[in-house]
């Protein structure tokens, strides 16, 4: 169920950007395990974004879900794979405090097993992108 490696937390810097890395299936195929985000802490949220969060019942734990509707008191939030779960129809709402930053960027670390030109190519095109936002999002919350 955790999405956010342990030490993804944002340590205090001029700039409001950090780097996390995700553990989990939830946010497939939009991010795999092992993918690196670039997070903006603070950053406005609306429909449809990637959005990092405190989970509401384990403080301690980051988790990575997309931002589907603003809500009383704060944001449902669904995970991209509706078979993972560990989203808002498990805990609820989640409070606009504990929502603490959009993510922007996803990078693929390369794999070491893989060293021919071709697979390197294939790595150069595919590793990076933004992460935009899915206005999509609140068909799966209406299916439910």
């Amino acid at each position: 169920m955790p999405e956010l490696s342990q030490d993804a937390e944002r340590v205090r810097a001029p700039l409001p950007f950090g780097v996390a890395e995700v553990t989990g299936p939830s946010m497939v195929p939009t991010l795999r395990h092992g993918d690196r985000l670039l997070v903006h802490y603070g950053a406005r949220v609306k429909r449809g974004d990637v959005v990092v969060l405190r989970h509401p019942f384990q403080q301690d734990l980051l988790v990575v879900k997309r931002a589907a509707e603003r809500r009383d008191g704060g944001w449902w939030v669904l995970g991209d794979n509706a078979y993972a779960g560990g989203d808002s129809t498990d805990y609820g709402v989640v409070p606009d405090e504990l929502v603490l930053g959009r993510v922007r960027f996803r990078y693929r670390p390369r794999s070491t097993a893989r060293r021919s030109l071709p697979a390197l190519l294939a790595w150069l095109l595919t590793s990076a992108r933004p992460v935009l936002s899915d206005r999509s999002a609140s068909r799966r919350l209406r299916a439910r």
